[in-house]
């Protein structure tokens, strides 16, 4: 397998607690803009910093408000709720001109040792007859270096890498400079990929950006290759949706749903 994704990570920290964004980082849509998923990642990290490791994130939604640029973000977040069982927070996404760019709320629950419990045997997506193979989307709209170039890909053997529903592993890079990110931050990257993953036509003919982003998790990856099961559905009233399960190589860890906002090329 190849290894971008030990290359440079999506963000480095600047001096005034500002993340910057580095080539990883850069989305399709605009040479000056991130992709959602490691920006995500940073609000599960400013989340997971305010409520602490007793309890685990399972769910985390996303409303994206505006472009999120590279030249700098903030993130800030807030508890909103805690008691012995759950905690919420309320995390916000500023850019330099302290614009609001994103929000987000999240849900943490307690961790328990409950030993053995009756569950539902569910194979993984299947690592084990995999098949190298590009980023989904292998159009973008500038020529710069960005986030599909810096990701590790593979696909079920015989799978299909056309238009539609498809499972694809994906290997991501690190989310911060120098230091190490949590099983769900390394989730979020590819949890924001299920509408680039299970496009119904490419890019140059049919825009789908998404607006939002909700992760529930129900159990954190233990491995670095993580698997999206995608599906999109897209609406002449130019609203879509992509579903997502979401695998580490043990089986499923969650679901992800994004809703869609569709339009022509320009």
């Amino acid at each position: 397998m190849k290894t971008n994704s030990q290359a440079q990570a999506y963000f480095h920290l600047s001096a005034d607690g500002t993340f910057v964004g580095n080539d990883p980082v850069r989305g399709p849509w605009s040479a000056d803009h991130c992709h959602a998923g490691p920006v995500t990642g940073l609000i599960a990290r400013a989340a997971e910093t305010e409520i602490g490791p007793d309890k685990m994130m399972t769910r985390l939604t996303v409303d994206l408000l505006r472009p999120l640029p590279l030249a700098g973000l903030r993130v800030a977040a807030e508890t909103t709720r805690h008691t012995k069982t759950l905690a919420t927070t309320r995390v916000t996404v500023h850019d330099l001109d302290d614009t609001l760019c994103a929000t987000a709320t999240t849900m943490h629950l307690v961790r328990k040792d409950l030993g053995d419990v009756p569950n539902v045997v569910t194979p993984s997506a299947g690592f084990d007859n995999v098949v190298e193979g590009p980023f989904p989307i292998r159009q973008m709209r500038h020529d710069l270096p960005g986030f599909a170039h810096f990701v590790d890909v593979a696909y079920p053997k015989d799978g299909n890498q056309g238009p539609g529903p498809k499972t694809i592993w994906m290997r991501a890079p690190q989310l911060l400079d120098g230091e190490q990110q949590s099983p769900i931050q390394s989730l979020c990257p590819l949890a924001d990929c299920g509408n680039g993953i299970s496009w119904n036509v490419p890019p140059t003919e049919m825009g789908f950006m998404n607006t939002d982003l909700s992760v529930h998790i129900h159990r954190e990856p233990v491995s670095d290759w993580l698997a999206s099961e995608s599906v999109s559905h897209w609406q002449p009233s130019g609203i879509g949706m992509s579903q997502s399960v979401l695998y580490d190589r043990q089986g499923p860890i969650g679901t992800a749903l994004q809703t869609l906002v569709l339009f022509p090329p320009t």
